[in-house]
Formats: C-alpha cells, structure tokens, sequence
C-alpha cells in the first residue's frame, strides 16, 4: 500500500490508513483469484483471471488496482476504469451530480494511493475536468499528496452555454511525466476531446500510460451524442475507444430482469445477476458486449 503524501490524509477521506492495512490483508482470502485455462475460439489456450464481485468499494479498488497492474505489466498504454460510485448497485443517474463527482473525487484518491508507489507520486498527473476543481481537490481528498494535480479545461465567461477554454495539452505535460490518470471527463463534452489529445500528443510513441477513471465512455459507445450535433465526439467511437483497454468493469441493470456486466482484467466479461445474496454468473465471453445486447438479449434469456 502507498500513499502519495507529505503529511496527514485527509480526514474526510473515508479509508483510514488504519482500515487499509487491515482489509487489504484480509482481501486475499475474501476475493477469490482463479488461474485456469480454457479453450478460445481459435483453440488456444488462454489464462483468465477470475474474481467475485466485490463486496464493498474496498474491495472494488482492491481489484481495481490489481487489473490494472496486470494491464501494465502486459504493455497496454491506454486504460480504462469504470464503475458506479454511489453504491455497487446503482445505475447510471442515481446519485446527484455534484454528490456523484465528490464521491468520484475520494474513490480517485484510494485507487491512487494503491497503485502508485511514492517514488512514482511525482512523476504522476492527475487530471480533473476544470481547473476550479483542482484547487478543491488539494484542500479535500486529495490534500497533503504530491500527485501532480491538473485540469483539461478552464471555465469561460460563457460557461452556463457549455463553453470552456481549451487548454493545450503539450503545454501541461512535463518530461518527468510517466502516468497520466484522467478523472471523470464526462461533464462537458469537449473534455473527452482533450483526452484523446493528451494521448496523441503526450502519449504515443513514448513509454508513458493513461488511465480514463469513470469516464462514461458508455455514453459514447451508445451513440447518445447524435453525430450530426457531435460529430467529433461521435467518432471517438470509431477512432479512439477501440484503442482503450478496458480494464475494470462494472454498469448495473435495474428491472425484474436486472443484472451486472462485469470485468476485471485480465478474465472475461461477464453478466451477473444477484440470487439470495450471491452474484451468479449468466454468462461470459471475451469481447466487451453492447448494453444494448446485454439488456434485451442476455438477461431476458437467462
């Protein structure tokens, strides 16, 4: 366990580094790890990495943080964590906005602390979508870190349209620079743009890695931005994602016929559905499936 700090974590913070020691070596016995090997399409043999839904965000940074080690040890430069963040079960809309980002605000600042080592604090950036909230993060969850903290856009006196200032991001990036973690840029479209810059610009052709952190790329993937009004964002889909290595996993389907999809890298996906307290697994497959097919074709059928 790390912590990127000069002095006291926060105290609102909700992961006393006490309560961290404790679970995370509990977390061995809690969370089931299976390597076993199974036939692919092709024949091969592949390992997967198996794991139990988790039980709480402890553990769901836990996993978090080992799938992500094992994406980097196998080379993958552009990563992506997704989940929910007011509860394990909620969906998409649940929570209130500026509750949802606060609370993106402190489960960012756990999953850093587990994965970067504090040798490696100042050669990481972190970016948040405004530079107003990078000032709010030193004075909050993130205070007392030496994470480079920096933002994608800046607000404009045109704000309240849905115009910000674009920042250029080969200005931001710094030689020492070796991970770049981007935290929730979903609010204004334009900063999902300015992520697919800092890859382009900061990223290819070097040795450096980037982390999309709850990012709502399913808003993308889905078409919900209509290609005539965004056709920037739009081909993202086509030119940016494929790119993406989904690492970690979790949307939530509400209804009689509800279930999970699933992933923790390097296994399967798969979709879950909770009996008696337990996560069954309905089904799985190696390719992430559309939330379109997942909710009117595998859980009706299961």
């Amino acid at each position: 366990m790390s912590f990127c700090s000069i002095y006291r974590v926060p105290v609102a913070f909700k992961f006393s580094l006490h309560n961290q020691r404790c679970e995370l070596r509990g977390k061995i016995g809690r969370n089931r790890t299976v390597i076993r090997s199974v036939s692919g399409e092709r024949g091969s043999a592949s390992s997967v990495y198996d794991v139990n839904f988790p039980s709480d965000y402890d553990q769901l940074l836990f996993q978090a943080k080992t799938a992500t080690d094992m994406a980097l040890k196998d080379g993958k430069k552009l990563l992506e964590i997704e989940f929910p963040t007011t509860s394990l079960e909620s969906v998409p809309g649940d929570g209130e906005g500026g509750n949802e980002m606060t609370e993106s605000m402190l489960l960012t600042r756990g999953y850093c602390d587990r994965l970067i080592p504090p040798e490696k604090c100042t050669k990481t950036r972190i970016f948040f979508p405004e530079a107003n909230e990078v000032g709010f993060a030193r004075r909050s969850a993130f205070e007392g870190s030496t994470l480079k903290l920096d933002y994608l856009t800046k607000p404009s006196l045109f704000e309240d349209f849905g115009f910000t200032t674009k920042v250029k991001m080969a200005d931001r990036v710094k030689p020492e620079d070796e991970l770049f973690l981007v935290a929730y840029p979903y609010f204004n479209v334009n900063e999902m743009l300015v992520v697919e810059e800092l890859y382009n610009e900061a990223v290819v052709g070097t040795e450096r890695k980037l982390i999309i952190f709850n990012g709502e790329l399913d808003r993308i993937r889905s078409g919900y931005y209509p290609p005539f009004f965004y056709p920037k964002l739009a081909a993202l889909a086509k030119t940016f994602l494929p790119k993406l290595e989904t690492v970690y996993y979790v949307h939530n389907f509400k209804g009689r016929k509800g279930g999970t999809l699933f992933r923790s890298y390097p296994g399967p996906w798969k979709v879950l559905r909770k009996l008696g307290g337990t996560y069954v697994a309905l089904h799985e497959q190696e390719e992430m499936p559309s939330l379109k097919e997942v909710a009117l074709n595998i859980l009706p059928s299961a």
